[in-house]
């Protein structure tokens, strides 16, 4: 199994419009962030994790021309917006594109984008969306099994999910500000679990750098990466204040497992 960082940023991305901040005008590479979203693959299946606003440029970036499946963490705007990029996924299918959400994404995505789940939407090359609500159950893409991970974040019904296949195990929770008891066993020792650290101060609905170091400690994984970095997260200074097994993660970066 691969795991592929096609955006690592949050909703604003890095740099931030009109900002002047040393992390937006930074010269580290690692620190120019598409908004989240996450391309999981396995010889066999390839899966893309929400649909960010960034999502063409993603693809064009890493000549990603097909996936098999589309799963979502949550509505918001920065990881459902790129829903109509998904065109260029399916021109040359012929059947529907499996989509899994939790039932309030579903619901919101069915209001955002009512032509693409109309029964009168027959158009071949259309995005024509096979939508399951998997209701927080585990569930399988190709060989891929999916365990969703129930989290706190703002109001909205919000997912992390550990993928498994090969016998290795990849969490991914990129916005989280509260895990449940009962969600924290689902990611407990996983081989490589990637969590929301949005900023270095506290945040209402995100975690922190520190906040998000200290519950990967407890989790325990054998890798881990900070993702959903904000203009607060300078690279460098982020490998410096975490443990040696979390680095930051940053665009185009690839997880073997």
């Amino acid at each position: 199994m691969k795991v592929l960082f096609l955006g690592s940023g949050t909703s604003t991305g890095v740099p931030v419009i009109g900002c002047q901040c040393d992390v937006c005008l930074s010269d580290n590479p690692k620190n120019k962030r598409l908004r989240s979203s996450l391309l999981v693959r396995s010889e066999s299946t390839t899966i893309l994790v929400d649909s960010s606003p960034d999502l063409r440029q993603q693809a064009l970036r890493h000549n990603l021309t097909a996936i098999d499946a589309v799963i979502y963490t949550h509505e918001h705007l920065d990881h459902t917006s790129g829903f109509d990029d998904m065109r260029a996924f399916c021109w040359r299918r012929e059947d529907k594109l499996p989509l899994y959400a939790g039932r309030q994404c579903l619901e919101q995505l069915r209001r955002m984008f009512a032509w693409a789940f109309s029964p009168l939407n027959t158009y071949k090359g259309y995005i024509r969306p096979d939508a399951h609500d998997h209701a927080g159950l585990p569930f399988t893409v190709g060989d891929i099994e999916v365990t969703p991970v129930p989290v706190q974040h703002a109001s909205v019904e919000t997912y992390g999910y550990v993928f498994r296949c090969g016998g290795k195990s990849f969490g991914y929770v990129p916005d989280i500000k509260v895990l449940p008891e009962a969600s924290a066993s689902l990611l407990l020792g996983v081989d490589a679990l990637a969590m929301d650290a949005l900023t270095t101060r506290e945040h209402h609905t995100h975690l922190t750098v520190a906040q998000c170091s200290q519950l990967m400690q407890q989790l325990a994984p054998k890798r881990g990466y900070l993702t959903h970095c904000g203009h607060a997260v300078d690279y460098d200074a982020a490998c410096k204040e975490t443990p040696e097994f979390i680095t930051p993660a940053y665009d185009g970066l690839e997880v073997v497992l």
